[in-house]
């Protein structure tokens, strides 16, 4: 029987993954924006598709942390009302996650996520424009379709799902212990599409064993800063980041 154990990485991916993992903490502690960062780090060490398998996990793990750190702001409402769209796009992703070109879906992500960060921009600026668009409906299904659709080809609905919550002008701390619950259960989710794909094994649960201290040292830095920041720079520094990160998915640099 073949013995199992860690992915083979050079010193300088080792440094890389052990960043991703600290990113990711800060991240599930509300700064959606840099979630995007491990995404990039992974997919560029693991391969697009086959990264998917290593993050997930991880992704669960800080998600738990998350709950245990802001359940207690979570929004219900909204957690319900995202699940059904987010589930059906979940299926669709993984139901055409074989078909499509692995160098493809980063773009389309990253176009998505600029595109909600402009639309933030100009309700800032121009806040009637937006009035009623973000509470209807249609939008709320947009979206959560769409991020189901982008959480399973690249776990990269953070930012979709975070600029939707401050569209509709949720307190910085209701934001984070709703995405917070909303993830945990979406990401569950996730994992018997991934283990049907191949993409979570051993090996992949052996190196999120190992990264699991670096995303508890993120959550805290990010627990920490959580409290430190006002709102509006709260806002602002989710859509620097999550522009930030979109523009390298797309390719830009």
């Amino acid at each position: 029987m073949p013995e199992i154990g860690l992915p083979e990485l050079t010193a300088a991916q080792w440094s890389l993954v052990l960043v991703s993992a600290f990113g990711l903490g800060v991240a599930k502690s509300g700064f959606a924006g840099i979630g995007l960062f491990h995404v990039v780090i992974f997919a560029f060490i693991f391969g697009a598709k086959k990264s998917t398998g290593y993050v997930l996990p991880m992704l669960i793990f800080g998600d738990v942390c998350a709950v245990l750190s802001f359940r207690q702001h979570a929004r219900w409402e909204y957690i319900k009302s995202m699940s059904l769209p987010t589930g059906i796009g979940v299926v669709v992703g993984w139901a055409l996650m074989d078909s499509i070109n692995e160098s493809a879906y980063r773009p389309v992500i990253g176009s998505i996520i600029l595109g909600l960060a402009a639309m933030q921009l100009s309700r800032m600026w121009r806040p009637d424009w937006f009035e009623r668009v973000p509470h209807a409906a249609w939008f709320a299904w947009s979206l959560c379709l769409i991020a189901g659709f982008c959480t399973m080809l690249a776990n990269g609905a953070g930012g979709i799902i975070a600029l939707y919550l401050v569209t509709v002008s949720m307190p910085k701390l209701e934001v984070v212990g709703t995405t917070a619950w909303f993830f945990l259960l979406l990401n569950l989710f996730k994992v018997p599409f991934s283990a049907q794909l191949g993409l979570i094994g051993a090996e992949t649960l052996m190196l999120n064993a190992v990264l699991t201290p670096m995303i508890v040292l993120g959550m805290l830095a990010g627990r920490w800063l959580i409290h430190r920041i006002p709102q509006r720079q709260f806002d602002s520094l989710v859509l620097l980041l999550s522009s930030v990160a979109a523009l390298r998915l797309i390719g830009v640099f």
